[in-house]
């Protein structure tokens, strides 16, 4: 989002509160009472919102699923001594993102609360449907990590206890509904629209196992006439494209969300603490035809690295979240071998592969998740596709209950009404 204005910013501080962790912990301190909020306010609001998402969970909440994925290691370690050291209760990537999604929960749940008491008009509608998305987005992605997380409807200082994964999944899905009724199309990529709402919500409907309502809401976006596919270069070098339906702007000037940082190598010419390197097994799975593989892994001075966010330390990339791509292989794996083959297919022939052909819902599968791991790659899926097609165990040589994340040892000791995710 573009900070046009510095006064904007100013007054979104005011309005909702200081950043910090266990923000549900804490009331809003503000001289402005959200009764005296008027519609004039909302785009600092929103402004103030989506600076939160963004930035809030922490850089490595939108790579977690890569270095947990299997396809990437550290100088010194083999990617399951990678594995082993994130998931630590004490983990400064766990404890960081289990703040940052509920600290970026109390921004929305403010957003939601001060628009509820408006009248409603678009301006009015557009914020309160894009804070369902982010309330939507953000349990996603706790449920993704922790399984049953406690829900807030509004902020509180009540200790919850967990929710079942079933109440969160039905959560999830109550909010894209309402935020699918007050949406409509958007001004860029780089705001939620219904259409960033159908998306999740075929990937929702995909890992609740909905396969019927997840390849119906994929084939609607993909033969909107909306979207189309399109190439690397395009969609991850800032270059107009019809691929994204959203993403997070990631400027400069207002973000600390620096991917690529963690990516490159310094040897590389914009530089880069090169933190996480490319597996040779994850270099092997990229053909020669395959358009994808230059712009998802360069070598750098010999050593193989996640290409698709170029700046280095010199600037920012957006963050993908939604894009058509991943809605073909909704589709396809949705639909199952005999029907959602030609879909696997169709994306395959775009990126410069022949056609497969599988004998079994076994082979097929496996061939679903390699094509995830080829076009995903670096985008935040591995990990979760894996387990939640229970092979994370088979693939990544984890242990059972490393299928989930630990809940923060922080997190436990301040609320003793949280149970701990098994043997962690």
């Amino acid at each position: 989002m573009k900070r046009k204005y510095l006064y904007i910013m100013m007054l979104a501080s005011t309005i909702l509160g200081s950043s910090c962790a266990n923000k549900l912990d804490l009331y809003p301190y503000s001289s402005v009472s959200p009764d005296a909020i008027t519609e004039k306010d909302l785009p600092a609001l929103r402004i103030g919102m989506y600076n939160d998402m963004q930035n809030d969970p922490g850089v490595h909440a939108f790579i977690l699923f890569d270095i947990l994925g299997g396809n990437l290691h550290t100088a010194s370690g083999s990617p399951l001594d990678l594995i082993n050291s994130q998931l630590s209760p004490l983990g400064g990537a766990v404890s960081t993102g289990w703040n940052g999604y509920y600290g970026a929960l109390y921004q929305v749940n403010n957003v939601i609360s001060i628009c509820e008491g408006l009248e409603p008009n678009s301006v009015r509608n557009t914020a309160l449907g894009e804070a369902y998305y982010f309330r939507a987005y953000i349990y996603y992605s706790l449920l993704t990590r922790w399984g049953g997380v406690p829900i807030y409807r509004k902020n509180s200082l009540e200790k919850l206890s967990r929710n079942t994964k079933d109440e969160v999944w039905a959560f999830i899905e109550e909010n894209l509904t309402e935020a699918e009724q007050l949406l409509g199309e958007s001004s860029s990529y780089y705001y939620v629209s219904k259409d960033a709402v159908s998306a999740l919500k075929a990937r929702v409907y995909l890992c609740r196992g909905n396969k019927p309502a997840a390849a119906t809401t994929a084939e609607k976006l993909i033969t909107s006439g909306k979207y189309k596919l399109d190439s690397f270069e395009k969609i991850f070098r800032k270059l107009s494209n019809t691929e994204i339906i959203f993403a997070f702007e990631n400027r400069t000037e207002e973000s600390s969300i620096n991917i690529s940082d963690l990516f490159y190598s310094y040897a590389h010419p914009n530089k880069g603490q090169g933190n996480y390197r490319v597996s040779q097994q994850m270099v092997d799975a990229f053909v020669s035809t395959d358009k994808r593989r230059d712009i998802s892994i360069t070598n750098i001075a010999g050593t193989f690295c996640v290409n698709k966010y170029p700046s280095g330390q010199t600037g920012r990339d957006p963050v993908i979240i939604s894009r058509i791509s991943e809605l073909y292989l909704i589709s396809a794996e949705a639909q199952g071998r005999v029907d959602g083959i030609a879909r696997l297919n169709e994306l395959r022939r775009f990126r410069g592969l022949q056609d497969i052909t599988v004998n079994s819902d076994e082979q097929y599968q496996e061939a679903i998740l390699n094509e995830r791991n080829l076009e995903l790659f670096g985008e935040n899926f591995r990990y979760y596709d894996l387990v939640r097609t229970n092979t994370a165990v088979q693939k990544l040589g984890i242990l059972d209950y490393q299928t989930v994340l630990p809940i923060p040892g922080r997190e436990l000791q301040y609320n003793t009404n949280l149970e701990p995710n098994p043997h962690y």
